[in-house]
């Protein structure tokens, strides 16, 4: 391979964030850390403990100059406490209590958390802003509905993260909230006029910008007005015309990962890289998905776009000098203490709402109603079980459940029932309002959104299934 075919290779790879499965880096992770690679993104399945993790980036920048990137938005999307529940309560939850200090404060703490064990680029916060309740994938992980409350979060958040040097990479661009389909699935449409978008849905980028946001992560939405069909993330009109040239932004474009349906499902994992790489995206998550042969596809098919003009060396170029603004500013990686100073437990407790009276509790029945969990969040723990250990606790699937079954193990015993975004499951709610309408004395506990509750029965809304959420739940209905 002559020196410029290797120059060109290692600014391809320079564009990349790759992941791996375990808790170890494997070979070829460390070999093309040496040969360019952008950096890793790491998942639930890569965190055992902190220490683990430290090691594990140890080695990563052993081998080069890494962006290590993961998901920690608080709330219900967290990979560090992926096994057990966040100790932070996620967006709703602040947004509902809106004291911006305390935003900045939870966001300070997580990036501590995460500069301890060597992360350098938190993929969070969410600014989208959600005004479709029924919104699969973002929901509890938005500060909510209004535009200048999302902005003015939005920016404590990021000012709270880049305070210990952890890049805040702002997402869903140009804005996920006003969608009805997960991305994770197909492309979903925000189809609204060009004044509406910058007026909603740009408000949180324009003041996320302003606060100096490190980095910007792409949606793949499409916005009819502004990308046609194409979702944003392929988008020239998008990225290089609505976030660089009209919102001014000069930072790193890092995109959502390619490995999601929007994309493999309509233009590949290799034609998408370099559709957005065209585009104007700088750094590209690739997802959990590919593997090192498709990692070395992607090389290849992006040395091959060069070559044969798809794609200009310029913009891999301008891509490499973005990266290398941003690994500039993160520095030397420092031994930066944790905060366990308690702000996630002091925010969740702000957070909570009581509607009627509870009563005291007499041995109680917990029936959980399982909500299967979106792509983003995965598989983590929710539920209020540590925080009522006396207590019988029942995980039902509500279409199979039996109500008259479940009142007759609650003869005599109080009841307590925890649903989550009951809104967007019309089983959850018919299984809720059947034992309510039975047991008016039941208390609901909702981990989701509270947009639907039953007409009556004591309920408390918790703005997220955060382990923090729970606490402060019980810590009400024991009160």
């Amino acid at each position: 391979m002559s020196q410029s075919d290797r120059g060109l290779r290692r600014l391809a790879a320079g564009t990349l964030l790759v992941a791996f499965p375990g808790t170890t880096a494997p070979e070829w992770v460390l070999r093309e850390l040496e040969h360019g690679l952008g950096g890793v993104t790491l998942f639930g399945f890569n965190v055992a403990d902190p220490g683990q993790v430290r090691d594990l980036t140890t080695a990563l920048r052993g081998a080069g100059e890494p962006v290590i990137s993961l998901d920690e938005e608080g709330g219900d999307v967290t990979r560090l406490a992926y096994h057990v529940g966040s100790p932070y309560p996620g967006n709703a939850a602040l947004g509902a209590v809106d004291d911006v200090e305390l935003t900045r404060r939870v966001y300070r703490a997580i990036a501590s958390e995460l500069a301890a064990c060597g992360i350098n680029l938190d993929m969070a916060p969410s600014a989208d802003v959600n005004t479709e309740a029924d919104n699969p994938v973002i929901g509890t992980r938005s500060f909510g509905t209004d535009p200048e409350l999302v902005a003015r979060h939005t920016v404590a958040a990021v000012q709270g993260l880049q305070a210990v040097n952890v890049a805040a990479c702002v997402k869903h661009f140009p804005g996920h909230g006003a969608t009805r389909v997960d991305s994770h699935l197909a492309i979903p449409v925000v189809d609204v006029s060009l004044d509406v978008l910058r007026e909603r849905e740009l408000a949180p980028f324009r003041a996320a910008i302003g606060a100096g946001a490190k980095s910007v992560m792409t949606a793949h939405v499409a916005v009819p007005v502004v990308t046609g069909e194409t979702p944003a993330t392929l988008s020239g009109a998008a990225l290089t015309g609505l976030l660089r040239g009209e919102l001014g932004y000069g930072g790193v474009v890092v995109t959502d990962a390619l490995d999601m349906h929007a994309i493999t499902k309509s233009v590949g994992l290799a034609g998408g890289a370099v559709l957005t790489l065209a585009a104007g995206s700088d750094l590209l998550c690739l997802g959990p998905v590919p593997t090192y042969d498709d990692v070395q596809a992607i090389i290849a098919e992006i040395v091959a776009a060069v070559r044969d003009g798809r794609l200009p060396l310029e913009r891999l170029e301008e891509a490499a000098e973005r990266v290398a603004a941003l690994r500039a500013w993160f520095g030397a990686p420092e031994q930066v203490p944790a905060e366990q100073n308690g702000v996630g437990l002091h925010a969740a407790r702000r957070a909570v709402r009581l509607i009627g009276a509870t009563e005291p509790l007499v041995e109680p029945l917990v029936i959980e109603v399982d909500t299967p969990p979106t792509i983003a969040v995965g598989d983590v723990p929710w539920g209020v079980g540590p925080w009522l250990p006396d207590a019988e606790i029942i995980r039902v699937k509500p279409a199979a459940a039996d109500a008259l079954g479940l009142l007759a193990k609650a003869a005599n015993r109080s009841l307590v029932i925890v649903v989550k975004d009951a809104h967007r499951h019309p089983a959850s709610q018919e299984l809720l309002s059947a034992l309510v309408a039975a047991r008016p004395d039941a208390t609901v506990i909702e981990m989701g959104l509270p947009v639907w509750r039953p007409d009556s029965a004591a309920y408390i809304a918790t703005y997220g299934a955060a382990r923090a959420n729970a606490q402060a739940a019980v810590e009400l209905l024991t009160a």
